[in-house]
């Protein structure tokens, strides 16, 4: 999933099927590339099943999945805030005055 998201132009694709369902030909005459690339990027959308692509006549019709963005958007959510809880340890951290930091200087030889 995280692969997929990796790329601007495939979380452009996703913004714009969040949007509306649209067509793989609607969707490259946005892009300055070919086709056949927007077709990869699509590809690389629906094998994570980030997107859903069906066929509608010759075209294919592509759209979100927002079952799909709901568990990303989870993950994503348990990840901030077990990053957030390792940070706000660190600030008690340092925040923490010098006297109860103590450590304990070495003694020098001879003494």
């Amino acid at each position: 999933m995280f692969h997929a998201l990796a790329t601007a132009t495939r979380r452009d694709i996703l913004r714009r099927t969040i949007e509306r369902e649209q067509s793989v030909s609607t969707l490259a005459s946005e892009y300055e590339m070919s086709f056949a690339a927007v077709q990869k990027h699509v590809a690389v959308l629906e094998a994570a099943n980030l997107i859903i692509k069906r066929a509608e006549g010759r075209e294919r019709l592509v759209r979100a999945n927002p079952e799909m963005i709901a568990r990303a958007r989870a993950l994503l959510a348990r990840y901030e805030e077990l990053w957030r809880s390792r940070i706000a340890r660190l600030d008690d951290l340092l925040a923490e005055p010098a006297s109860t930091q103590q450590h304990d200087e070495p003694k020098e030889q001879g003494d």
